[in-house]
């Protein structure tokens, strides 16, 4: 699967991305890159799926339909979070640079890309 292919372009094609990461519903890394360390990535990748568990049981509390992706905003850096699958989901890291509907718009193309190489 070319998981580090889409992964590295998703990262060019972005001003100010720090690292993109595919992770399970565990929080597992499958595959990453980073210009940051590898360690802080996978953090991030972690407590991103604990964030999209929580939001989607919240927001299946209320119907309202299937979470397509959430950005959070800290200080200057910004995370992207999109679910894959049920079961995995795709993260990226933008530092303050980085612009966060220029990064939507491209990370919605490269899910469309993975979510092909998901299928079996």
């Amino acid at each position: 699967m070319p998981f580090k292919s889409l992964l590295n372009r998703l990262l060019e094609d972005i001003p100010g991305a720090l690292g993109a990461i595919i992770v399970d519903w565990e929080g597992e890394a499958v595959d990453q890159v980073a210009r940051i360390n590898e360690y802080d990535i996978k953090v991030i990748g972690a407590h991103s799926g604990i964030i999209l568990s929580q939001l989607r049981d919240a927001l299946s509390r209320i119907d309202s339909g299937v979470l397509e992706e959430v950005v959070i905003r800290a200080g200057k850096n910004k995370t992207l979070i999109s679910p894959l699958t049920e079961d995995y989901l795709l993260i990226l890291q933008l530092g303050d640079s980085g612009v966060s509907a220029r990064a939507a718009y491209k990370m919605r193309h490269c899910v469309d890309e993975l979510r092909h190489e998901f299928e079996f």
